[in-house]
């Protein structure tokens, strides 16, 4: 018996949705080997950014708007925290990314903390902050954000009147929907016109 998490994934579904949506698929296709090129290129462009940095950077460095860096990133930390609590008390969608980036800030503030403090004192405090608050709360705001994604992927797929539960979220095309008949012995293909999720 065949099972969603084994439902099949054709390289077309992309094309299939911009046709679905009224889009030029060509210039879907387009846009899309341009998006990829552009990230490939800073990838790699990072990666030497890295290997230079571990060769050339002094060990110590001074810096004036050491202040103003710090106290820049707690405003937008500060910010992006109260517009999560904001959008969730609204019960927004955005709540999802608002989720998502204010978890990679406070990953990021654990992170220069405990790093710029190795070796000093300060350390201790750095490490007890990331541990008992910066780094659990990411995790906690990761893991609602992820469970608020499945849940609309759920709702959605019982309203398609799929079997079983959805795959994962990394099996799961950007857009996707079943064929008008599906046989009640095979999974539907998720790569027909693909608008179900984005409806």
């Amino acid at each position: 018996m065949h099972t969603a998490t084994k439902t099949p994934i054709h390289s077309g579904f992309l094309l299939d949705a911009a046709r679905e949506l009224g889009s030029n698929p060509q210039r879907v296709r387009r846009l899309r080997s341009r998006l990829l090129t552009v990230l490939v290129a800073c990838c790699t462009g990072l990666g030497a950014w890295i290997v230079y940095l571990a060769i050339s950077m002094p060990t110590g460095y001074r810096s004036k708007a050491w202040s103003a860096a710090w106290v820049g990133f707690d405003i937008l930390l500060l910010l992006s925290l109260t517009g999560t609590i904001v959008a969730a008390m609204l019960r927004r969608q955005i709540v999802v990314v608002l989720a998502v980036f204010t978890a990679t800030l406070l990953l990021c503030d654990a992170w220069f903390d405990i790093v710029l403090d190795w070796g000093t004192s300060d350390v201790w405090g750095s490490l007890a902050s990331a541990a008992f608050a910066e780094v659990p709360l990411a995790l906690f705001l990761l893991h609602r954000a992820r469970k608020l994604v499945r849940v609309a992927i759920r709702r959605r797929w019982h309203e398609l009147g799929l079997p079983g539960e959805p795959p994962a979220l990394y099996r799961i095309p950007l857009f996707y929907s079943i064929e008008p008949t599906v046989p009640d012995t095979a999974v539907p293909d998720m790569a027909g016109p693909e608008v179900a999720l984005s409806e």
